[in-house]
């Protein structure tokens, strides 16, 4: 195992984010019912995904995990709170509240990809067999994040092609962030179950 190999694994995670707003180029105005069974299949994908994530990490260590959770979920009102009081944000093209549910998905999607970098760089930390395994995990996980994020741009005027871009760009962090894990792993390895519980916990 190398640093490339690491680099690229993350690398297919955060590429496999783009893939979700693939299902958008079918049905552009995705709206009214269509729209809701749309977000509803993206996320009972994230919910399968990070329950898989939450096992992972309940298997190094309940009690960071649940803790990892329990911040990812404090983490999302914070910030959606925070956004409420922003009447005037810009995003793009978007303005006022689109601005705000735009700002509020990719920039928690970002945020939370440093907890998921850090869990591809530790689990390759541990050997190849996990280290795939986690980075397949993450990498299913982040196709319905990539659908999440168009849903909320495409249908509020964002091209499809800027949507997947955006999707993205949310999860460049895991390649970033994989490396320095592995290569300092036993540094990492304790944050390794409440990065996976954050991860999963949005």
């Amino acid at each position: 195992m190398n640093v490339a190999t690491v680099f690229f694994a993350a690398l297919v995670t955060a590429l496999a984010t783009g893939l979700g707003a693939l299902p958008l180029l079918l049905g552009r105005r995705i709206e009214g019912p269509g729209l809701g069974v749309a977000t509803a299949v993206a996320a009972g994908f994230m919910v399968g995904a990070s329950v898989g994530l939450f096992r992972e990490g309940v298997g190094t260590s309940l009690g960071r995990t649940v803790m990892g959770a329990v911040l990812g979920v404090v983490f999302i009102l914070v910030t959606s709170g925070l956004l409420e009081h922003h009447r005037h944000l810009e995003f793009g093209a978007l303005r006022g509240a689109d601005a705000r549910g735009a700002l509020m998905i990719v920039g928690v999607m970002t945020l939370h990809s440093f907890t998921e970098g850090i869990g591809v760089g530790v689990s390759f930390g541990d050997g190849a067999a996990l280290g795939v395994l986690i980075a397949t995990a993450i990498a299913v996980h982040n196709i319905p994040e990539g659908l999440a994020i168009s849903l909320v741009l495409v249908p509020r005027g964002v091209s499809v092609a800027r949507a997947a871009a955006w999707s993205v760009f949310s999860s460049l962090p895991q390649p970033l962030m994989a490396v320095p894990a592995y290569l300092l792993v036993e540094w990492f390895k304790p944050l390794l179950p409440a990065g996976l519980g954050f991860a999963a916990g949005p």
